[in-house]
């Protein structure tokens, strides 16, 4: 059993992100995740790595592409704002069939917002952060131990399929402190072919590249595109499952919010509620087939958010309404206490008898 050290999420993750064989890091500090760039800044140069504080958000996800056009692994953090300002560059990473890792610490919004954690960059993790068709694989820790695994696991799926893999994370997260293992095993190099690492050996050039003037062409390429998402949506989705075996409310929750709601499941089961907890790990893909399940047995869903209600509607989707979905959430900053989960786990109890 390996020895474990006491660390903070966001070190961890940067970390997890050395040994798992980064050594290129692009960033800007934002709260609540200027530790990650703060501890690369100490750490890369003592591995022979590259740290380098950008002029802004939009120039280091620009680093980003660079580097991994060239095979390396290579990782940006942000939060919540500047995410948004790094989208145009998530999208060129997907056209350009890239791998990444990239980190979003989430705090409050709209706009400026806030500095507390918030999840209510949901929407923007799983759809919305950059024009056009595609997917990114994004990943959800509960545990300061789980941002470590998800690190390693997040370079490894980028690298397989060709993606850019997003940690979301929240501010609790990234600010606790827990004992973790940072025992992944070895590093497996991924053969990357298509890498822009010259032509001494007298291969054909390779070419990355978004721009297809011909509609036929760009048509094809998202197709392609769209088949090796199917490919993850098949293979790579991952939940926890929490006391479901006889349930009949389901929470589903991801992140802190997963934490506070395993305790209210617990609470409602000490007064004869009969809860359980579905917790995505992968938020996208999202787990649907778990909860189409659980469907056919609970009597009814609560979504639990740090949001003013935006997983909710993967829920309702995922089951296609046949049981009813309630919204437990807060916002701005503010965090879900046990006590309102189990008043939201009471009230679907009333509506699904």
């Amino acid at each position: 059993m390996s020895e474990k050290v006491l660390m903070k999420g966001n070190e961890a993750i940067a970390e997890a992100a050395i040994m798992a064989g980064c050594r290129h890091y692009f960033g800007y500090p934002i709260t609540p995740q200027t530790e990650i760039a703060a501890y690369m800044s100490k750490r890369m140069p003592k591995v022979g790595g590259v740290f380098l504080q950008a002029e802004s958000e939009i120039a280091a996800i620009n680093m980003v592409i660079g580097v991994s056009a060239t095979g390396k692994r290579v990782m940006t953090s942000s939060s919540s704002p500047g995410i948004s300002l790094k989208s145009e560059g998530l999208s060129y990473l997907a056209g350009c069939d890239l791998p990444a890792l990239v980190v979003n610490i989430q705090r409050g919004g709209p706009g400026l917002g806030g500095i507390q954690p918030a999840q209510s960059d949901y929407w923007q993790a799983v759809r919305a952060a950059g024009h056009g068709d595609f997917r990114r694989i994004v990943l959800a820790p509960a545990s300061v131990q789980e941002m470590v695994e998800l690190t390693f696991k997040g370079f490894d799926l980028a690298d397989k399929y060709r993606m850019t893999t997003l940690i979301l994370a929240d501010g609790t997260m990234g600010q606790m402190m827990e004992p973790v293992s940072l025992d992944m095993g070895e590093v497996t190099a991924t053969e990357k072919s298509w890498a822009l690492t010259g032509t001494k050996e007298a291969r054909k050039p390779n070419i990355v590249n978004s721009l297809y003037l011909q509609p036929e062409n760009l048509e094809k390429m998202n197709r392609e595109r769209y088949e090796r998402y199917q490919k993850v949506e098949e293979n790579e989705v991952m939940f926890e499952q929490y006391l479901m075996d006889d349930a009949e409310i389901c929470l589903v929750a991801f992140g802190v919010t997963a934490r506070v709601s395993k305790n209210a499941v617990d609470i409602a089961r000490q007064n004869g509620v009969k809860a359980g907890m579905i917790r995505p790990v992968t938020l996208w893909p999202f787990p649907k087939a778990a909860l189409r399940k659980a469907a056919e047995k609970v009597k009814a869903f609560v979504s639990v958010e740090l949001s003013m209600g935006q997983m909710i509607e993967d829920v309702e989707l995922a089951i296609r309404c046949q049981k009813p979905v309630l919204l437990c959430s807060r916002a701005g900053g503010m965090i879900t206490t046990p006590d309102d989960v189990l008043a939201k786990i009471n009230e679907a109890n009333e509506i699904g008898g």
